[in-house]
């Protein structure tokens, strides 16, 4: 089993850069609420280009959360979902609101993701189809674009500190910024830390995690705790470390007036994220555990019920993958339509 759920290692060009990795409509009470819950979400996301303007969120409508958060449960009968004890978020969160689906990868390179594969306009021409089909799939949620930007990259070649990863430019962030703000949609920045660490990569991006709009991703796969190479063996992150970023982002929230982020962990092995119990919930924050496995319907499936459903931390991801999940077998990559009988419904979906 531990064969099966390693990801390729995908060689890239120069930079030597590594891929990275390698769900029945609810009660009549949330279809009675699905109106004011588009509202919501207009007003919790809207992406604004110019980051100096404050928006002035609504209060939180609990009655609406709490009947969002129980339809977003999909009637799951375990006692898992929804997450109990949550702390209710902050007025402006996204999530249940809306759900998010977004595009990932790198603009330096084609083998990414779809981010980086087709030229910007065709992209976003893309992902807006992918975003008609999630909102007719699901007419009740409004669905929220994304791009989910790899900010620091695992590679091939240590680099002059010896850390295996690359650093993007800021002109490349900012590059990324304007697009998302041509298709209306949030930013995720990606990290892969390799030999590096989050403590030292997390602060360095704060100048965009300051804007409203801008949110974060960390990736286990890529974290090299025991000094092993990137891509040699799957890497791991622990509570601690989720702990640390979601108490340095709700700072952020706190000190500068913002609307909760989100906060994507991409997991697919139970290494990946260990001692899940003792992760720490944030008014500020919005937690997805994103599973991150790629393969034919049936792994895809078992990955998630082992690790996404069985380790319940607040929202739940799902990623599809446009070539590698029709590698094998039926050659076939899930719906939305066949995503969505997923228990919990994921609330956030990445391409790549």
């Amino acid at each position: 089993m531990k064969n099966i759920f390693l990801s390729t290692l995908l060689m890239l060009s120069s930079l030597g850069l590594f891929s990275n990795c390698t769900q029945k409509p609810a009660a009549k009470a949330a279809a009675a609420t699905a109106k004011t819950a588009a509202t919501a979400g207009e007003n919790a996301a809207t992406a604004p280009g110019d980051t100096t303007t404050k928006v002035v969120y609504p209060p939180l409508d609990k009655k609406l959360y709490d009947s969002l958060m129980k339809r977003m449960a999909h009637g799951d009968t375990t006692g898992k979902w929804p997450v109990k004890n949550a702390p209710y978020p902050l007025p402006g969160a996204i999530l249940p609101f809306k759900r998010v689906v977004a595009f990932y990868g790198n603009l330096y390179a084609k083998k990414m993701g779809i981010l980086g594969e087709l030229p910007p306009n065709e992209m976003l021409a893309k992902l807006k189809g992918e975003v008609k089909n999630w909102q007719k799939a699901d007419p009740q949620t409004p669905v929220q674009p994304a791009l989910h930007y790899i900010a620091v990259v695992a590679s091939g070649n240590a680099g002059k500190d010896g850390k295996y990863r690359n650093r993007m430019p800021f002109k490349q962030i900012d590059s990324v910024l304007v697009l998302a703000k041509k298709a209306h949609a949030i930013v995720f920045l990606d990290v892969q830390v390799a030999l590096s660490n989050i403590h030292a990569e997390l602060p360095l991006l704060e100048k965009y995690l300051i804007m409203p709009q801008v949110h974060f991703g960390m990736d286990p796969e890529f974290s090299m705790k025991d000094g092993s190479l990137p891509g040699k063996k799957i890497g791991t992150y622990d509570a601690a470390d989720v702990n640390y970023v979601s108490g340095y982002l709700a700072g952020l929230v706190k000190k500068y007036n913002l609307p909760p982020k989100i906060l994507i962990v991409h997991r697919f092995t139970k290494k990946m994220l260990t001692n899940y119990q003792n992760i720490k919930l944030h008014p500020e924050i919005q937690l997805v555990i994103d599973m991150d496995g790629w393969g034919e319907p049936d792994l895809k499936e078992g990955t998630w019920r082992y690790f996404v459903h069985n380790e319940p931390v607040q929202f739940t991801g799902f990623k599809l993958f446009y070539k590698n999940d029709i590698k094998k077998a039926p050659h076939h990559m899930l719906t939305p339509e066949e995503v969505l009988k997923k228990k919990p419904y994921p609330m956030y979906i990445q391409y790549q």
